[in-house]
């Protein structure tokens, strides 16, 4: 079975998204049974950048796709949507059967917030699928309702616990030094935590915080500049995989004080490290972080993330306790290789049964 995998480039478009394509590239369980492509149809960049990409790549995809027999969509909200439609409509009109991958971690918020004719595109988008995958069993269930689909199923994020194996330390040692991992923004909480982290050093002036992604990265160091914070908050930008590692080392918690998300990578790896994990209760978060493995918060609530900042730099018994249960959590439920083995599944259902019909043409495609 050929298999086309379409989603964002994972060397130009750094993210969760990418992450999980990357994965799937890699994976000796998937590419043992199925001939897998990557095809990356976005990069990060300058607009006119993005624009002029995109359209040379789904150039180069109506060149190619005829020799596939499955696609696997990854999909977010805005733009990303509008792109898979096209290239969803092409692969349906072929007859041809498709997986769609939902990651937004806004995906509702935007669809909540379209015209009727926007929104129309998107259930015939969701209709179109012969599958759809959600990143959790609460948004499974919102999808369903949202769109008024029977073809959703549950895949969650993974990671390889063997990987982050180096980066498990003693979480009490680290226990004043905190990291963020994600793009530096008001969605992901950055300027809460910023403020919280100023808060909490009045009472533990010891504390250290790694902010690393990409993002608003001189804005950040700009304020944290002008609160007089350079000796405590450090701004590295973007972290690859080696400098990822470096600070999951020197850290005994990964804060990740979010407005809106999907279930994020950040976390699991976190887990995987043995870190304990400070986040809020959105998206699949609560589904994956409960009171014996991390501390959640509503979001902005800026006064309640100061007191777990202070909590994990001074309950020891906590901080063991959540390492242990993450790490065994990593293992356990959010291993890479749980998650390929049920993607190889879906891939076969999908094979097995008769391909979603095609819907028509939209009277609007963006």
């Amino acid at each position: 079975m050929r298999v086309l995998v379409i989603g964002p480039s994972v060397t130009r478009a750094p993210g969760g998204m990418a992450e999980v394509i990357r994965g799937i590239e890699k994976s000796g369980l998937l590419n043992s049974e199925f001939e897998i492509d990557i095809f990356p149809s976005y990069i990060d960049g300058r607009p006119v950048l993005r624009l002029w990409y995109c359209i040379y790549r789904y150039l180069r995809f109506l060149l190619c796709y005829g020799k596939y027999d499955l696609f696997h969509i990854h999909v977010a909200e805005k733009g990303s949507t509008f792109r898979k439609n096209l290239y969803l409509k092409k692969i349906k009109k072929a007859g041809k059967r498709a997986i769609v991958h939902v990651h937004g971690a806004e995906y509702l918020a935007f669809y909540d917030g379209l015209n009727s004719r926007r929104k129309q595109v998107v259930d015939r988008f969701f209709s179109r699928a012969d599958l759809v995958l959600a990143l959790s069993d609460g948004w499974k269930r919102e999808l369903e309702s949202r769109f008024h689909i029977n073809t959703c199923q549950t895949l969650n994020n993974g990671v390889d616990p063997a990987e982050f194996a180096g980066a498990y330390t003693d979480i009490w040692e680290h226990r004043n030094h905190f990291l963020m991992l994600g793009r530096l923004g008001t969605r992901k909480g950055v300027y809460d935590l910023i403020e919280a982290m100023e808060l909490a050093l009045r009472e533990n002036p010891e504390m250290r915080l790694y902010l690393a992604g990409d993002g608003e990265v001189e804005k950040v160091r700009t304020l944290v500049k002008r609160r007089g914070l350079e000796r405590a908050i450090f701004v590295s930008g973007w972290a690859g995989r080696e400098k990822k590692m470096e600070l999951l080392k020197e850290v005994g918690t990964v804060v990740l004080p979010s407005y809106y998300e999907g279930l994020p990578i950040a976390i699991l790896e976190a887990m995987a490290a043995g870190k304990a994990i400070i986040s809020t209760t959105v998206g699949a978060i609560p589904e994956a972080v409960g009171e014996e493995n991390g501390i959640l918060i509503s979001p902005g609530d800026v006064q309640a993330l100061a007191g777990a900042l202070l909590r994990c730099g001074s309950d020891r018994e906590m901080l063991i306790r959540m390492s242990q249960k993450n790490k065994k959590r990593a293992e356990q439920i959010f291993n890479i290789g749980n998650m390929h083995e049920r993607l190889a599944e879906y891939y076969r259902q999908v094979m097995r049964e008769k391909p979603a019909n095609d819907f028509g043409e939209d009277r609007e495609d963006f």
